[in-house]
């Protein structure tokens, strides 16, 4: 990675992590030359980064400052979910988020899109023109059920950066992630089984434990360092758990990252407990320090844990090509992967290979990480803004998800339905709850670019809050 990229990621995770506050001098350009053995026009460039994304401010003949207006809302407060195994519900509101489709005259905030507008895509676009066009026509063609061998072989190199040392054999590509992960619960889990999820958690995977007929045992989350393990420890002591499934690095909805001790000291309550862990990579790659973190899959020596991700959030959903490495659980996944979809649509396999080997990924995620990271704190300030006081907002290090508290009692279901004549949906917090719970919450996604369309759909969102707020108190009178 460039190296003012480099320290500019430093600087900021140093400033979003309150080492510098509001109002403190940062570190003189040369001093941070000395300190990290680099040039001056190197910090320079660096400070322009930090300044671009508002993280830093210059004053003449006095340095850089971290601005002092810079004031974050608070964080949201850890859920107390029922500590009992429950069904889940939630599939009507989760089909009314699903089933829409992208319309001109409506601001999608709600669906985990990213912005596939990127020019760093072109390559790929490129190559999916070329394998239509070929005479051979290789994308026509069944593929081998692991999936395409180049595709595989990319995979395993990309894998590294994330600590795992796995090879092409270790691989099935799926029809998404979410394939990956509903043939990591099918593998892993009968009917009637419980799984431990985070909470709040991502709504596909709990979906998929409905229409399984199995049941999940919310864990709480802190917002900022993840799933509370010593509240799942308690769980794995009174219920007969059969896998944890998570979301540890750049976490949908909440945007953490579970800290490596955590990781670990998860891996060992699993391995004490003898239960496998699924767990969600798919927003790995989107952590916006370098390098990304290591996943629990990269500790495992006894292959318990099934890593699923895909291509879905990085580059494209509709390309549809995730992957698992299922560890010790190999062959049943291979027999769930053949008995639902069968091999995964080849030609997208092929374009994304190429995409890979013709070393075009990696800038394309520089980019998209940069972007990520300046459109969240742009969508913090206009929800700091817009929203009523005391909102609570995550403090995303990955990804580009924004998990919105409102005060207790809101209801975002009352929200969306008046946000729907106005054109603007979100994505309610209930469906990221097996019993329902986060009725007052919200998400938002930040991927796109912000425009006056966006910052307009964000302050109707406000807007609509503060009205059904007001509401509400004189209901009460």
């Amino acid at each position: 990675m460039t190296l003012y990229v480099n320290l500019a990621e430093l600087l900021g995770t140093r400033i979003e992590q309150g080492f510098y506050r509001p109002g403190d001098r940062l570190p003189s350009v040369r001093a941070l030359s000395m300190e990290h053995g680099v040039s001056l026009s190197t910090v320079q460039q660096a400070y322009r980064v930090l300044e671009d994304s508002g993280l830093a401010m210059p004053k003449p003949k006095s340095g850089y400052f971290v601005p002092a207006s810079r004031e974050l809302p608070d964080l949201p407060v850890v859920g107390r979910p029922a500590q009992r195994p429950v069904d889940i519900s939630q599939w009507d509101q989760v089909l009314e988020l699903i089933r829409s489709v992208p319309r001109k005259d409506v601001v999608q905030l709600g669906r985990g899109m990213p912005d596939i507008n990127s020019p760093t895509m072109k390559p790929l676009l490129r190559s999916l023109a070329q394998i239509s066009r070929r005479q051979d026509m290789p994308g026509l063609y069944y593929d081998n059920i692991y999936g395409n061998l180049a595709l595989r072989e990319q995979i395993a190199r990309l894998s590294l950066d994330s600590g795992c040392k796995l090879g092409a054999g270790d691989l099935i590509v799926t029809t998404g992630c979410h394939e990956a992960l509903s043939v990591s619960i099918r593998a892993t889990c009968e009917q009637g089984d419980i799984v431990a999820v985070d909470s709040p958690s991502f709504h596909g995977a709990m979906q998929t434990l409905k229409g399984l007929g199995m049941k999940a045992l919310e864990i709480p989350t802190d917002p900022l360092t993840g799933i509370s393990l010593e509240a799942l420890e308690l769980a794995l002591e009174q219920w007969p758990i059969k896998a944890i499934q998570l979301t540890p690095s750049c976490n949908n909805p909440l945007g953490y990252i579970m800290p490596e001790a955590n990781k670990r000291a998860l891996l060992t309550l699993a391995q004490r407990f003898d239960v496998a862990i699924i767990e969600d990579d798919v927003y790995g790659e989107l952590a916006y320090t370098y390098p990304r973190p290591r996943t629990i899959k990269s500790f495992d020596d006894d292959g318990r844990v099934l890593l699923c991700s895909s291509f879905s959030k990085t580059l494209a959903p509709g390309l549809r090509v995730g992957w698992v490495a299922p560890g010790r659980y190999l062959e049943r996944v291979l027999h769930m992967k053949y008995i639902s979809t069968g091999s995964t649509a080849p030609q997208p396999q092929i374009a994304i290979a190429e995409f890979l080997k013709g070393g075009h990924f990696e800038p394309h995620l520089r980019r998209m990480r940069s972007q990520y990271q300046r459109n969240r704190d742009v969508m913090i300030d206009w929800v700091s803004r817009y929203f009523p006081a005391g909102t609570r907002a995550s403090r995303p290090r990955g990804s580009f998800m924004l998990w919105v508290e409102l005060p207790e009692g809101f209801d975002t279901l009352k929200l969306n339905r008046v946000l729907h004549d106005q054109g603007v949906q979100v994505a309610v917090g209930s469906i990221f709850s097996a019993s329902g719970k986060y009725r007052n919450c919200l998400r938002m996604n930040y991927a796109a670019k912000p425009t006056a369309q966006i910052e307009d759909a964000v302050r109707k969102v406000g807007a609509a809050a503060i009205a059904l707020l007001n509401e509400t108190r004189l209901d009460a009178v």
